[in-house]
């Protein structure tokens, strides 16, 4: 296998876009580096930004990156709640695949001395490329000093603030900088349902671990003023040692003494399996369970090193293929998968918006529907490829004898008769895809109608899709009042597919605001 590090910079950058997006561009720029995860937070005024890559590639990747922000962010000029001391806060790096930790260490030091010398940004190494004891924990670097502003006024007079890296002088844009080498970190947050600042700050102190509370657990008590609410805000730095739901547990037994509870939680960015299946463990008292139990995992498993991962790229080569299987239908129920998940997709970027408050419950109804419908027509995915073999493995049954003959003309009707009801599914759950689809572009965010425009086109395509291969197959069918019952149905649900796309159409149209002609 590959050499393979990943990245997890923090940008001092939550509330413009286009920003991160130039930042990140500029790091994929380099061959070999791939963009993982982006994701903002207006409050902290923070972006957390995961890349991974060969490590000559990731240096490269990362100076660009870090060169970038400091053209483009301005310390001088950032307010956010979060703690900040540079452009490009902090930057660690984690060994994952072939990687030791002394590679990596070696990795930050070199990408630490090039920052330090080309774009004279004081550097320090931290957590585990540490040069100094004090410095394996960020904030001893960054918060003891008073951030940004902190450590301009005393860097070049206080010994403990001499870099590792570069002038003993704040760029007065870009700040400075913290390069290191970690374990798998967890950014895991904590709502609660109420706004008095005092109460997540002391839930924090009580689980952090510098003020008694556990260890490998950092915390601090935010207010989130968009949410008129506030947040324990964590830092997981070993989730093997100190697992999640033990912490989580912790803060909802300390926000009930205080007369409030947790309303949600989120992961800011990739999250190891392993954390998670690890508090599934626990909260549902499962017994003997490993991680090799998870379809998922165990799939992974069996196809690792062979090429033979599924994958979007192995569908379509599979469907251009001289095999009749996966055909239309298989392709009708991905298009309807898709359908759901783009509804999906505008559900969640409407949820937690303040301008959307009053449609949370309905938003929220309506995701739990369209992600059922994602996963129940990705499986009829496989399904009608599976009912399209059965037909044809009935029709190579052996018909010497009339007990044979009888025997496959059974096996023939039953596969037959499996083989239109799998599409008509596949209508019957599309339709209800569309309709979800016309739901969330009525009341979401309305900068991704057109996404729930586009899901309510893939609706309706996989309707007529799956039509096609209903009535291909229902002269097949030999009782009649099965093949009626289904030709009725089918006519049906494509005739209200009909008139729910324009439905779609014109409201989409109206909420884009552009012309109908």
């Amino acid at each position: 296998m590959a050499k393979i590090v990943e990245c997890v910079p923090n940008f001092s950058e939550g509330r413009r876009p286009e920003i991160i997006k130039s930042i990140t561009d500029t790091i994929t720029s380099v061959p070999g580096v791939v963009l993982l995860d982006s994701e903002m937070d207006k409050d902290h005024n923070r972006a957390v930004v995961t890349v991974a890559g060969e490590p000559n590639a990731m240096k490269k990747a990362m100076f660009l990156g870090i060169k970038k922000a400091a053209e483009v962010i301005d310390l001088r000029t950032h307010k956010g709640e979060h703690p900040r001391m540079g452009a490009t806060d902090v930057c660690p790096f984690v060994p994952i695949s072939e990687m030791t930790t002394e590679e990596c260490i070696e990795l930050a030091k070199a990408l630490g001395e090039q920052v330090g010398r080309e774009l004279e940004i004081p550097v320090y190494l931290y957590d585990q490329a540490a040069t100094r004891v004090e410095r394996q924990s960020l904030p001893n670097i960054r918060n003891k000093h008073g951030e940004y502003e902190g450590i301009k006024a005393k860097i070049a007079t206080e010994p403990e603030l001499a870099p590792d890296y570069g002038p003993r002088k704040m760029h007065e844009r870009a700040g400075a900088i913290a390069i290191g080498v970690r374990f798998p970190l967890i950014a895991f947050n904590a709502y609660l349902g109420t706004n008095n600042i005092d109460i997540a700050k002391r839930i924090a102190k009580a689980i952090r671990s510098n003020t008694g509370g556990f260890a490998f657990c950092r915390a601090l008590g935010f207010e989130i003023a968009d949410r008129n609410c506030v947040q324990v805000s964590i830092n997981m730095t070993n989730y093997l040692q100190t697992p999640l739901y033990r912490v989580l547990e912790t803060i909802k037994s300390e926000a009930a003494r205080w007369g409030t509870m947790v309303t949600s939680t989120e992961i800011v960015g990739l999250v190891p399996s392993e954390a998670i299946s690890n508090s599934a463990r626990w909260y549902l008292m499962l017994e003997n369970f490993s991680k090799d139990q998870i379809l998922e995992e165990r799939l992974n498993q069996a196809t690792e090193g062979q090429g033979t991962r599924q994958g979007l790229s192995t569908f379509v080569e599979n469907v251009a293929s001289s095999s009749p299987a996966p055909g239309g239908g298989s392709v009708s129920a991905a298009a309807g998968s898709l359908a759901a998940a783009l509804a999906s997709m505008v559900c969640r970027l409407t949820l937690g918006k303040k301008k959307y408050a009053e449609v949370q419950d309905q938003v929220t109804a309506i995701l739990s529907q369209t992600e059922k419908l994602k996963d129940e027509l990705y499986e009829l995915v496989q399904r009608d490829a599976s009912a399209f073999d059965a037909v044809m493995a009935a029709m190579k049954l052996p018909k010497e004898t009339a007990e044979q003959q009888k025997q496959r003309h059974e096996a023939i009707q039953k596969a037959t008769i499996t083989a239109t009801r799998t599409p008509l599914e596949v209508m019957n759950k599309s339709l209800q895809a569309l309709d979800l689809a016309i739901q969330i572009a009525g009341i979401g965010n309305v900068n991704s109608v057109s996404d729930a425009g586009v899901g309510s086109l893939l609706a309706r395509t996989a309707v007529e899709g799956a039509y096609y291969n209903v009535q291909i197959n229902l002269p097949g069918i030999q009782d009649k009042v099965i093949a009626e019952t289904i030709d009725k149905e089918a006519r049906q649900i494509l005739a209200q597919a009909e008139d729910k796309v324009k439905v779609a159409r014109e409201m989409v149209i109206e909420r884009i605001g552009c012309r109908k002609d």
